[in-house]
């Protein structure tokens, strides 16, 4: 893993019965981000029945695939999330842009921002 490379993990939680409502539009933003975000390296969701809410985990190359997915893919699906679901909390681990910190505030997304420390892969 590079020095630039960032990790967004979070939580969507569902309203009452919303819960495979929230599960169909996550297959959709998966699909749009692997056919259209070649920054995206990988994308994770696990849902969780006992706390009615989705867990999500998005891998992406560097802060422009961030922005880039900020920008269209979750843009594109963010009304319809909302209408169903509770953001956050977003946590994004790696090295984000002042301007994309303040543009996940707008977003209301309870974010949290750290840099890597250490750490290996194999």
């Amino acid at each position: 893993m590079d020095s630039n490379h960032i990790t967004v993990v979070y939580k969507w939680t569902a309203q009452p019965e919303k819960l495979d409502e929230l599960a169909s539009i996550y297959a959709e933003v998966t699909d749009a981000m692997e056919q259209n975000e070649p920054g995206a390296e990988a994308v994770h969701v696990y849902v969780s029945e006992q706390d009615n809410a989705l867990y999500v985990r998005d891998e992406f190359a560097d802060a422009g695939a961030l922005g880039f997915h900020l920008g269209n893919t979750a843009a594109d699906h963010f009304p319809r999330l909302l209408a169903i679901a509770t953001p956050g909390p977003f946590f994004f681990l790696g090295d984000v842009p002042e301007e994309m910190k303040q543009a996940t505030e707008q977003m209301q997304l309870g974010a949290e921002f750290s840099s890597h420390s250490a750490g290996f892969d194999r």
